[in-house]
């Protein structure tokens, strides 16, 4: 890095420093466990000799276990794309206006979490719903490992609550999918013609505030090969609209392509299903009871309001760990 010719490519220095940021983390949690293995090993020794020492070395075996458990954490997220940044995307399915204001909290939970989490996000297109709520959303999310958490949501999605758009306040089941891509780094070759693409520009329009742009610079790629479609309406010129949608097309594309390579559906599309009953990984009860149940682990929590607003953490480390040990799914199939 102090060689006069480092800086020349910017991007390709970057990617070195944040390499470099990633092994020296990695490094500061190995010292870490070994130091706080140590204190632990003299306290012991201590309590072995007759010394008063039982709180501090409940507070240090303790810091030990959390530190165990949050490297074990991520040694779970290994994955070749784990690290990166993730495209995520939400889809109002079979439920009408119902599963239109679904798809719209469950946007809010998500863009929640990024705050909780310090991700930075942006809503790159959202589509609003005839009446209400939203038909889908795609949303760029940046930060550490953001992939390989939200790789943990993708799935059906489903709500049981007294719908507010029904006079006779009637229960609704509403559904909605989510699904998540990786941020592909630039220097991944994959090769896409301008004659396979239609390019089409319109105005924005629908919900979404600061993050939606009236001018005629939104951009639609539609790959005619593989029938993908894309857009783009959240930046503000054409131009910088048609690079994130080629950077979200190049991420579809390149799990098409790994498709290909394993002759078998990725983790990802191995989760898209219909999306109506029977094909959900989690349940969000409202009414006639409460709770939020994740069918692949069977793991619950009593508090609905709390994973909406974005506390879901919980939720996917325990579809983290069952995907490590090669459980998940498991439950829900037994159940089936």
């Amino acid at each position: 890095m102090t060689a006069p010719e480092f800086w020349s490519n910017q991007p390709e220095a970057q990617k070195i420093l944040q390499r470099r940021k990633r092994l020296e983390g990695d490094l500061e949690l190995l010292k870490r466990l070994k130091g706080q293995e140590d204190d632990a090993k003299v306290l012991v020794e201590w309590k072995a000799s007759g010394e008063d020492v039982d709180a501090d070395l409940k507070g240090a075996l303790a810091s030990l276990s959390a530190t165990v458990e949050g490297a074990e954490f991520q040694k779970m997220l290994g994955g070749e794309h784990d690290r990166a940044n993730a495209i995520l995307t939400i889809n109002a399915g079979a439920g009408g206006t119902d599963s239109q204001d679904w798809a719209e909290m469950l946007l809010r939970m998500y863009l929640r979490w990024t705050e909780r989490r310090g991700f930075k996000r942006d809503i790159t297109d959202i589509q609003a719903g005839e009446e209400a709520g939203i038909k889908s959303a795609t949303v760029l999310v940046q930060g550490e490992y953001a992939f390989g958490y939200l790789s943990a949501e993708a799935g059906v999605h489903r709500l049981v609550r007294i719908s507010p758009f029904d006079g006779n306040a009637r229960r609704q089941t509403s559904f909605a999918s989510v699904f998540a891509w990786p941020e592909l780094d630039d220097n991944i070759e994959i090769e896409v013609q301008d004659k396979d693409l239609r390019v089409d520009t319109y105005r924005s329009s629908g919900a979404g505030g600061q993050h939606v742009n009236v001018t005629d610079s939104a951009v639609r790629i539609t790959h005619l090969p593989s029938g993908i479609v894309v857009s783009c309406q959240n930046e503000r010129s054409q131009i910088r609209n048609r690079e994130v949608a080629m950077k979200v097309l190049k991420a579809r594309l390149y799990e098409k392509e790994m498709e290909k390579r394993n002759e078998k559906l990725d983790a990802v599309e191995a989760a898209k299903k219909d999306i109506a009953f029977g094909s959900q990984i989690r349940s969000y009860v409202l009414h006639p009871y409460r709770m939020v149940k994740d069918l692949r682990t069977r793991y619950e929590i009593g508090d609905p309001d709390r994973v909406l607003d974005g506390d879901i953490d919980d939720l996917i480390k325990a579809a983290l760990v069952a995907r490590a040990r090669g459980t998940l799914g498991q439950a829900q199939a037994a159940e089936d």
